[in-house]
């Protein structure tokens, strides 16, 4: 559990990120490049990135692993909404921030031997990491930067709202489900115990595309107070506007389609309107049910399949855009 504490002085200093930010965003994306993450969004955006990144992603996948800690100084404590002043904040790091936070990772790693030269502030080695980044965001994130900036705007919009009905409290109530307002804390589920207590300095609220499960925050407590946290996603908002059929796969978008009625159907009726065998059917349902679009329940004899909301929706949404 992460337990923020608030003063009075603190509820007055809670900022919330203008627009995207193109660093936070690149962290997180190189978590989400492994293992099996749950979001459509995710996998959609994964199977298109994968053969567009270059060697350069290694370098920032050992600085950002999918678990554990991940160096600070790659996200700017300030924030930033363009990528090149991030990037130019980043290589501007103090050499000291550079060998706390990869002191801390080769603890935690094993590191190449470019990561001494690294904390050692090289001037070509972070010339290499600006260009990794670079390189990172126009393959991986770049074309996908409209539907990236147009979700996270939609968050910022509905927070403003909340902020506008019950003020600051009401905001940081609502946040998240894995947070909970119990004032003057708020409690963030956490995979360990730490307390953060912002002693006045207030705290920058950060909407994230990519985050994911629960809100992280930066390690050190001497930087900006940070807390990125993962944005409800628009299940008709998927990276690169593919047509269904080539997010899912002719067959299961089909199997999709043939669930759309009132009452759902048995894998037996769903078989015979697939033109396929009940084994067919149960093993394509198996699939649509852990992407969470298809949920299944036992009828007497029969395994009854009906699509959920997000199944529906984005259904729905294939057929108005074709």
């Amino acid at each position: 559990m992460l337990r923020i504490h608030f003063t009075s002085d603190d509820l007055t200093r809670v900022r919330l990120a203008p627009a995207a930010d193109p660093l936070w965003e690149t962290l997180l994306s190189l978590h989400a490049l492994g293992g099996d993450h749950p979001g459509l969004h995710i996998r959609h955006w994964r199977a298109a990135a994968l053969p567009r990144l270059g060697r350069g992603t290694g370098i920032l996948a050992r600085l950002a692993p999918p678990t554990g800690y991940s160096v600070d100084f790659l996200t700017p404590p300030d924030g930033c909404t363009d990528l090149d002043t991030g990037i130019e904040a980043v290589l501007a790091t103090p050499r000291q921030r550079l060998r706390t936070d990869l002191t801390e990772l080769a603890a935690q790693r094993p590191l190449p031997g470019w990561a001494a030269m690294l904390a050692a502030g090289d001037p070509e080695t972070l010339r290499g990491l600006g260009h990794a980044l670079r390189a990172y965001y126009g393959a991986a994130l770049a074309p996908h930067w409209d539907v990236i900036g147009g979700s996270v705007d939609a968050d910022r919009s509905r927070r403003a709202g909340a902020l506008a009905d019950g003020g600051v409290e009401r905001l940081l109530a609502t946040l998240h489900p894995a947070t909970r307002w119990n004032a003057p804390v708020l409690e963030v589920a956490y995979p360990y115990e730490r307390n953060l207590h912002l002693g006045g300095r207030g705290i920058r609220l950060v909407p994230s595309y990519y985050c994911w499960r629960m809100p992280v925050t930066v390690r050190e407590t001497e930087l900006t107070p940070t807390l990125v946290y993962p944005i409800e996603h628009d299940p008709g908002q998927l990276p690169g506007g593919r047509p269904l059929s080539a997010l899912l796969g002719a067959r299961r978008a089909t199997v999709l389609a043939a669930l759309a009625t009132p009452d759902g159907r048995t894998t037996s009726a769903l078989a015979r309107a697939i033109g396929g065998s009940a084994s067919t059917a149960s093993e394509h349902t198996t699939v649509l049910r852990d992407a969470g679009l298809v949920t299944s329940q036992r009828d007497g004899k029969h395994m009854l399949h009906t699509l959920t909301p997000l199944g529906r929706a984005i259904l729905t949404r294939s057929a108005t855009t074709g």
